[in-house]
């Protein structure tokens, strides 16, 4: 039995599914998987139930009626994870963008430097380590997460990453069925909520990748819920 759990949230991902499986996997260190699928029309779920028979015990599958957001699918995964006593909980996108290499150094932050969130940054002391981004996404991206590190005084530089290792606990703690949003804000609140309760979190340093395969989810509605989602998150005392 594996202590670490890697959740990863798909809607059509049938070019990326398998060959992110089967790397995490090939990992030294142990992972189980939870693939979190939105009714993907594509497959990919079928792809997964396959893997499955490969994986006895070590991969897993949730089937969501509809395409809700990556916030819900996370949190989805998340109450799966405190069910099943898992002591990590890794959140990783399908698309190759978190290289599962990372994974173990994500995991020895918080088993083994008792960190209870590590982050998976892209701007570590605000140098950039990103691949395959436009000038235009990525300026946007590293500007919004200065802009969040400004209005709640949060102390990190990547505040919308979302490849992160959670401590169970933290997860226990956060009452995730108050979470208000499912965009990129929801990665803002879920740190920013285990920040007020004074958990430890620490950036590891990464390089992110823009898919190569698939559509890419990101929306200007994604990106608004962002930017305003954290004024709210002020006024409104999201973080309680």
């Amino acid at each position: 039995m594996s202590d670490a759990l890697v959740i990863i949230p798909t809607y059509n991902e049938k070019e990326n599914i398998e060959a992110i499986i089967r790397a995490t996997f090939n990992q030294k260190k142990e992972f189980h998987i939870l693939v979190v699928d939105d009714n993907s029309p594509d497959g990919t779920s079928a792809i997964v139930e396959n893997l499955i028979l490969e994986f006895p015990n070590q991969l897993f599958l949730e089937r969501r009626i509809g395409k809700s957001g990556l916030g819900t699918a996370y949190i989805h995964g998340f109450k799966w994870a405190i069910a099943k006593k898992y002591d990590y909980v890794i959140e990783m996108d399908a698309d190759f963008s978190h290289n599962p290499d990372d994974l173990i150094r994500l995991y020895d932050a918080c088993h083994k430097e008792n960190i209870s969130v590590s982050v998976g940054s892209r701007y570590v002391n605000n140098k950039i380590n990103v691949v395959n981004w436009d000038i235009k996404r990525l300026l946007l991206s590293y500007f919004a997460s200065k802009y969040v590190r400004l209005i709640t005084r949060i102390p990190l530089f990547d505040t919308t990453a979302g490849f992160v290792c959670w401590k169970r606990e933290v997860l226990e703690n956060i009452q995730l069925e108050k979470i208000k949003f499912v965009g990129y804000a929801f990665q803002i609140e879920m740190k920013f909520k285990a920040w007020k309760r004074g958990f430890k979190i620490k950036e590891v340093s990464v390089i992110f990748t823009d898919r190569t395969l698939g559509t890419s989810k990101m929306s200007g509605n994604i990106i608004y819920e962002a930017l305003f989602g954290v004024i709210k998150m002020r006024l409104q005392g999201i973080s309680k």
